[in-house]
């Protein structure tokens, strides 16, 4: 597979949780995540323009908090013209951004951004259910194999 998103080449980190047994690096659970993205998924402003070809679109926040639970580490957000914030996962200095293909070719700083928790995020229950379903779907995809 082709990778596109930010940190691909330096993404390798140790999983800290053995739920996704074959998910062994961020390059893993991109390739799994490409199998479950979905409109479902996509955040509800953006969901009208999401499609197969553009998945990663509206998924930031529920892919690096998934990352996070996978490999452990910090989610950060980027500051966006819109004040929402786009995520991204630091794992001990390995930055790697799973949904910057959205972004197509927009150059994003990843430096000194403020960090994000899941209990602001998923305090919108959309938002927590979006993430709920991409765990439930990557976990009957991880039961296939």
């Amino acid at each position: 597979m082709e990778y596109k998103f930010y940190g691909w080449e330096r993404a390798v980190c140790r999983v800290v949780s053995d739920d996704y047994p074959g998910i062994s690096t961020p390059r893993d659970l991109y390739d799994a995540l490409s199998q479950v993205w979905c409109a479902e998924t996509c955040a509800p402003r953006m969901r009208g323009e999401w499609t197969q070809e553009n998945m990663t679109l509206g998924q930031c926040s529920v892919t690096a908090f998934l990352a996070q639970d996978i490999f452990g580490g910090r989610v950060f957000g980027i500051p966006r013209p819109d004040g929402a914030y786009h995520c991204y996962n630091d794992v001990d200095g390995c930055v790697f951004d799973m949904t910057s293909e959205q972004f197509k070719g927009e150059k994003l700083n990843y430096v000194d951004n403020p960090e994000q928790f899941r209990e602001v995020h998923f305090s919108k229950e959309e938002k927590r259910l979006r993430y709920e379903l991409l765990r439930k779907r990557l976990h009957a995809l991880q039961s296939v194999f």
